[in-house]
């Protein structure tokens, strides 16, 4: 069956991110090819003011969300169901809603928190997989490695247990979408069912264009923050007699280390937050990207946009990187955690002006291959097909 009417569910964070981008333009490409799309979206902004209890309550099984989902269900009657993040307001109920109402699910995997309560796969800084595959994830919890919170670690873990309780993966939820073949696989260490994870990565529309790439500089564009190896970057520069020059784009926690890195240092510029399209034009005239990541990352859009400008990569040889990175083909994979390392990458490539230029085209080829709006319609369609047919027969909401 070719889904029509589709609907498709998001829970805003208090902070907007990547899963944000993506509801939108996944909302935007389908309807784009003709698609009725009906969007269901809250906000944990409204949270601001409850007790702990308050908020666990809603996380765990959220009834307000449960009863006003099986009625917008009946209303709109969709062909499909693709959820995005259900944390904390929509909750594991609102799968339950759609289970009542014989509403196939498809749930997109943008981070871990399914297998870890921190959703990173990170603790003190390292890649962690303490809790991947274990019945529940004590150590999570022991470690607070949500937000350095137990209490909030456990409403986390809590929230992943009442969906096993339930058996909403085996019964409520027929496709999982992994972002990357690495992420599919620690979700299949973690227990998720085989059958029902298929991978199908990010797009980056509209389409920037291939760049000219005649900037003498190196790029960093994305959050400042711990995770994401500013620390490992900023010491990489500090290896070179003479650095190159580095523009820094981004806002974050990290952003006092970064602006005292720029004063300190000529080679080193910190532009601030920029708008995308600005940041593309930068990409577009760059050298390479550097992605220092020391988490495995979900799937980083600023890689794909990249490979779209056809900028080459220097990033961290893990995690979903390395399934995006082909190493001496679109860029290279250095070993995470090591300053040297990222600057020997980088001495690399400023000796091998032939070697960019081959590799600005075939991070171009990349992402026509995989990553345009086109193909992937095609693989996100094919997975509502899917759905769809696992999930024939049930009940239906009466509206």
């Amino acid at each position: 069956m070719h889904p029509k009417r589709i609907a498709v569910l998001h829970n805003y964070y208090q902070h907007s991110g990547g899963e944000d981008v993506v509801f939108h333009s996944e909302v935007e490409l389908l309807r784009s090819y003709g698609h009725e799309v009906f969007t269901y979206t809250v906000s944990n902004d409204s949270l601001k003011g409850l007790s702990a209890l308050q908020m666990a309550r809603r996380a765990i099984w959220n009834p307000e969300s449960y009863h006003a989902l099986k009625k917008w269900f009946a209303e709109t009657r969709p062909d499909v169901a693709h959820f995005h993040s259900i944390s904390y307001l929509l909750s594991p109920s609102s799968y339950q809603a759609a289970y009542e109402c014989g509403v196939p699910v498809v749930q997109t995997l943008h981070n871990y928190r399914l297998i870890c309560p921190g959703g990173q796969l990170l603790r003190n800084q390292k890649p962690c997989e303490l809790c991947v595959g274990k019945h529940f994830p004590y150590y999570g919890i022991l470690y607070a490695c949500y937000r350095g919170d137990r209490r909030a670690t456990l409403i986390r873990a809590l929230m992943v247990q009442q969906q096993k309780r339930a058996k909403l993966w085996e019964r409520a939820i027929q496709v999982f979408i992994a972002l990357t073949e690495f992420s599919r696989e620690k979700f299949l260490q973690g227990g998720l069912p085989q059958e029902k994870l298929v991978v199908k990565p990010n797009f980056v529309a509209p389409d920037p264009g291939i760049g000219e790439h005649r900037g003498e500089y190196f790029l960093y564009a994305g959050r400042l923050s711990p995770e994401k190896g500013i620390g490992v970057l900023l010491e990489a520069w500090q290896r070179f007699s003479t650095p190159p020059p580095l523009k820094i784009v981004g806002d974050g926690p990290l952003a006092s280390m970064v602006q005292h890195a720029a004063q300190t240092s000529r080679a080193i510029e910190w532009l601030g937050k920029r708008p995308r399209d600005e940041v593309l034009t930068l990409m577009q005239d760059a050298k390479a990207l550097i992605f220092p990541s020391i988490w495995y990352e979900g799937m980083s859009l600023s890689l794909i946009e990249a490979l779209a400008t056809g900028l080459p990569v220097i990033s961290s040889g893990h995690g979903t990187m390395a399934s995006i990175v082909k190493h001496g083909y679109t860029g290279w994979l250095f070993t995470p955690h090591q300053p040297d390392a990222l600057a020997a990458s980088v001495e690399e490539a400023l000796r091998s002006p032939e070697r960019l230029r081959e590799m600005q085209q075939n991070a171009r080829e990349e992402y026509l291959r995989y990553y345009t709006p086109e193909k992937n319609y095609e693989l996100l369609t094919n997975i509502y097909r899917r759905a769809i047919e696992m999930r024939q027969g049930g009940a239906v909401c009466e509206s």
